[in-house]
């Protein structure tokens, strides 16, 4: 889901509005499911105890519902450039109480204060973010020391820009970025990149 054009698909919240929020809600819990559990598992293992997890580009929260059912102790926030989208997270994500919620929020200006996060994760979206360098620092801004980023997409999508806007910044820095392929549990895509990096 968009977050925040790079040569791919441009940012276009507009697509996810109305009808398209619906209809994208429906694939993502059912057709794109296995793709959001694999991606749930990875960060049931990564977060902290009682840590707290943003996804950013979170369209109808389906990747924070499967993380919630892992991991009950962890506070889960989702932001979306689409209110539709938001909207339909926030009624996904109820039945988990004040544990899970969702928000409209821009990944070049997010709506939180300073080392918000344990865990940061986005699912999809790097593809559409217009702007991907400016997300950088405000990912490292809201990422608390020792903290991990993991962006997963297609092996198309932007990650060099964000590793060269983070080594100009100095920051995601704590660890070396690690991109390997893994299996997304679909017949296509049936692999995609998953990039680490991690706070100082």
């Amino acid at each position: 889901m968009p977050a925040g054009n790079h040569g791919h698909h441009a940012n276009a919240p507009h697509l996810f509005e109305g009808w398209g929020s619906r209809i994208y809600d429906r694939v993502a819990r059912w057709p794109l499911r296995p793709l959001y559990a694999r991606i749930a598992e990875d960060m049931a293992d990564a977060a902290p105890d009682g840590g707290s997890v943003l996804d950013v580009g979170t369209g109808p929260g389906v990747l924070l519902a499967e993380i919630a059912r892992r991991r009950p102790d962890l506070s889960l926030t989702g932001i979306d450039l689409s209110a539709d989208m938001a909207a339909a997270a926030q009624g996904n994500l109820s039945r988990f109480g004040d544990r899970a919620r969702a928000r409209v929020g821009d990944v070049t200006d997010l709506p939180f204060a300073d080392d918000a996060f344990d865990t940061i994760v986005s699912s999809f979206s790097l593809h559409h973010w217009d702007h991907p360098e400016a997300a950088v620092p405000e990912l490292a801004r809201v990422l608390r020391p020792g903290g991990r980023l993991y962006i997963y997409d297609a092996r198309s999508a932007p990650f060099d820009t964000i590793v060269a806007t983070a080594r100009a910044l100095a920051v995601l820095d704590g660890r070396p970025a690690r991109r390997t392929l893994i299996g997304t549990g679909l017949p296509v895509p049936w692999r995609c990149a998953r990039h680490v990096m991690s706070a100082p």
